[in-house]
């Protein structure tokens, strides 16, 4: 009876062992983090998190990991308030790494997403910049001519964990760029795609207001068709961009520049878009308004006013100069 006793003592002792190690809340007050190396065992991964003081005990870790089975996922984990075992465990065995955000707003060009990249503490700037020149296989299927995924990283916010590569990221963009032309129903091979994103990448850098953007694109459209020059400031600035000389203004050297991206000195689109317009720029882009209008400046107020002739333009600018000083 002794024994029997001495074995059912046990036997509390051990559930209400395992029921601590388990269920009693235990780990860090502050932000701590655990990497844990793709292809880790479960027994090194239980060691690492008792090492980092996540959880107080190893073994009652794998003998969670031997009943339930799951496999755990390797990744960047956060861990900033205690937590049970169980907790942990279910965590890591869904994956839930720790990602940092890169939000990319509309008009967005390749520089400023490799600084958005660089910011988040994915990758160096350069580095970001050389795969977006260098991955234009990703986007075979919408340009197979494109030097550069310029204008196909679509605008959203995007979560990445620190192991994703240039390239993997720069996949989920284009990824989400494909979503977006399956929303305006086109499909790779129905429409002039590269033409489409290169004159949206304007009409997303010249005005603020949604409801401007399908008359800027027929504005557009206009001029093409007539053969007058785009003249817009935001490829000149781009072309600057390019050859890294851009200061912030827009000088005369600028408009003379013979850049192909200067559309003051060359007719037609230029050679590829100049930033990543969102969706309401691609929607005027694909429908512009049918309009007569050829000219458009901005108002004091932020709005755009149109013109059809350059008598109307030039007394417009005028009056933009009169409330601006």
């Amino acid at each position: 009876m002794k024994f029997l006793g001495f074995l059912f003592l046990l036997a509390v002792l051990a559930v209400a062992a395992i029921g601590f190690f388990l269920y009693v809340p235990f780990g860090p007050s502050t932000e701590t983090f655990v990497d844990i190396p793709s292809g880790t065992p479960s027994r090194a991964m239980s060691a690492q998190l008792e090492k980092a003081r996540i959880i107080r005990s190893r073994y009652a870790f794998q003998l969670l990991r031997a009943v339930k089975g799951t496999r755990l996922k390797a990744g960047e984990y956060r861990f900033d308030h205690p937590a049970t075992a169980i907790e942990v465990y279910d965590r890591i065995a869904r994956g839930d790494v720790y990602t940092r955000a890169v939000i990319i707003p509309e008009g967005f060009n390749l520089f400023d997403i490799a600084a958005a990249v660089e910011a988040a503490g994915l990758a160096p700037h350069t580095v970001m910049l050389d795969a977006a020149r260098t991955n234009t296989a990703l986007i075979q299927q919408w340009n197979p001519n494109a030097t550069s995924l310029e204008g196909y990283l679509f605008p959203d916010t995007y979560r990445f964990s620190r192991h994703t590569t240039p390239q993997q990221m720069l996949a989920v963009m284009v990824k989400r760029f494909g979503k977006a032309m399956n929303q305006l129903g086109i499909k790779p091979g129905t429409t002039d795609v590269p033409r489409l994103v290169t004159m949206a990448s304007l009409v997303e850098k010249e005005v603020r207001e949604d409801s401007e953007r399908p008359l800027v694109a027929g504005v557009f459209e206009n001029r093409l068709r007539v053969g007058m020059p785009l003249a817009t400031d935001p490829t000149v600035i781009y072309a600057a961009m390019l050859e890294g000389r851009w200061k912030g203004t827009i000088y005369a050297s600028d408009l003379a520049n013979d850049s192909a991206y200067n559309t003051y000195k060359h007719s037609g689109l230029p050679p590829g878009p100049i930033c990543s317009p969102g969706m309401a720029a691609l929607r005027a882009a694909l429908h512009p308004a049918v309009t007569d209008k050829l000219y458009f400046v901005a108002d004091a107020a932020g709005h755009t006013r149109f013109s059809a002739t350059l008598k109307e333009h030039d007394e417009q600018v005028k009056a933009y100069r009169k409330a601006v000083k």
